[in-house]
C-alpha cells in the first residue's frame, strides 16, 4: 500500500504533518507557531546570577525566562580552576564502555524529540562535587548550552552544557567524553555486537562520544556512519556559528516540525514527500538532501490552489476524529473520554 507524508506549511501560525498509507491516517503532528519546541535548541548563553544556595546558576539564553542550570549539569570545560585541576577533573571520569546499566551520578536524559524518544545517560563523578558552583562560576560568564526540559509556569526552562545533538540513528555528545554505545532499548545481543563494531569503526574524536539510538537497530554500516558524518557537520556549524555570535542568541534549533519529522518519521517505506508551502518545501528539500541525498527526490511540492492536501487525501476528518470524545468500538459499544482536573 502506497504510504505518503504530507506536510502542509502553507499558513505560517501552523505547520502540520501527517503520514498516510493508502487513505489511512498513521502519524500525525502540528507545531503553533505561538508555541515552539524549546527542547534539544542550543543557546550561547550569558550567567546573570549564581545561587550557592541552590548550587546552580541562572542563565540569560533568550528565552521568556532566565535558565536553570544546576551545577553538576556544568561541564568542567568552563570551570575557572588551573588547568592542571581541570585535567584532572576530565580524567577521574569513569571507564564506561557501553550506555548500558546507570553508574554512580549518572542521569538519564531524553532526547530526539517526541516522536521517537532516546535515552542519553550522563555521567557524573562526584569528584565534581568538591568544588562549589560559586567557586568555579562566574557572573557574566559565557556558555554554550541546551534546553532538556521546557519553560513551565513561573519556572524558566532547565538547562545543561553536556550537547546531546540527535540524528536518525546516532546521538552524538560533543563534549561527553565516554558514555557512547548501544542504546538499552536494543535487546538482541547479535545487534548489539555488530552495532558496537561498527561505531568502533567510526573513528570518533577524542572528546566525543556516540550513541546508536533504536532506529539504528537493523541499519547497515553505511547508514549509519552517513548519520554521523551529518552529525559531525551540524557540530561543525554550532561551533562556527558560536564564534561569530554574541550571547545571548539562539545558535542551534532543534524544535522545527518539519526537520524533526523527516528524521524521525521518514523511512524508505515512505514513497514521496508532499509539502504545500513555498518555504516548507524549500525547507524539507534542503534538509533532505544534508540527511538522505540519494532520497532528495522523493521531497515533492504540491501546488493546487482549490483543494489543499490533507482534503486530498482525505486526512482532515480524521484529524478532526481525534478530538472526538466519542470513540467507536468495533464490538459496536463506544467509549467517552473527557479531561478532569484529575
Amino acid at each position: 500500500m502506497t504510504k505518503i507524508m504530507l506536510i502542509d506549511a502553507t499558513h505560517a501560525e501552523e505547520t502540520r504533518v501527517a503520514v498516510v498509507s493508502g487513505h489511512k491516517l498513521e502519524e500525525f503532528d502540528f507545531e503553533s507557531s505561538s508555541k515552539k519546541q524549546l527542547k534539544g535548541n542550543v543557546y550561547l548563553a550569558k550567567v546573570t546570577r549564581v545561587e550557592p544556595s541552590l548550587q546552580a546558576a541562572f542563565v540569560e539564553y533568550g528565552g521568556n525566562r532566565h535558565g536553570f542550570l544546576a551545577s553538576n549539569e556544568i561541564h568542567p570545560d568552563y570551570y575557572q580552576i588551573p588547568v592542571s585541576d581541570r585535567e584532572k577533573l576530565v580524567e577521574s571520569e569513569p571507564e564506561v564502555e557501553d550506555a548500558e546499566e546507570p553508574v554512580d551520578g549518572a542521569s538519564v536524559e531524553v532526547v530526539g524529540g517526541d516522536e521517537i524518544e532516546e535515552e542519553v545517560e550522563r555521567r557524573r563523578t562526584k569528584s565534581y562535587r568538591h568544588y562549589k558552583v560559586q567557586e568555579v562560576i562566574k557572573r557574566r560568564q559565557i556558555m554554550l548550552v541546551q534546553v532538556v526540559k521546557e519553560e513551565r509556569g513561573n519556572k524558566g526552562a532547565a538547562l545543561t552544557t553536556y550537547l546531546s545533538l540527535a540524528g536518525r540513528y546516532c546521538v552524538l555528545m560533543p563534549n561527553t567524553a565516554r558514555g557512547g554505545g548501544i542504546s538499552r532499548k536494543i535487546a538482541s545481543a547479535k545487534d548489539r555486537k555488530r552495532l558496537k563494531g561498527i561505531v568502533d569503526g567510526l573513528d570518533i574524536p577524542e572528546g566525543m562520544a556516540v550513541i546508536v539510538r533504536t532506529a539504528g537497530a537493523d541499519r547497515s554500516k553505511a547508514e549509519i556512519k552517513r548519520d554521523y558524518e551529518y552529525l559531525m557537520r551540524q557540530w561543525d556549524t554550532i561551533r562556527n556559528l558560536t564564534l561569530e555570535s554574541t550571547a545571548p542568541c539562539l545558535i542551534n534549533e532543534e524544535g522545527n516540525l518539519i526537520k524533526r519529522s523527516i528524521r524521525d518519521l521518514y523511512s524508505k517505506e515512505i514513497d514521496q514527500v508532499l509539502v504545500e508551502g513555498d518555504a516548507g518545501y524549500r525547507l524539507a528539500k534542503d534538509f533532505m538532501k544534508s540527511l538522505i541525498p540519494s532520497h532528495a527526490t522523493r521531497v515533492k511540492q504540491y501546488k493546487n490552489e482549490t483543494v489543499p492536501v490533507l482534503h486530498r487525501y482525505q486526512v482532515e476528518s480524521q484529524i478532526d476524529a481525534i478530538h472526538n470524545p466519542v470513540v467507536q468500538l468495533r464490538s459496536g459499544g463506544y467509549l467517552v473520554i473527557n479531561p478532569t482536573e484529575a
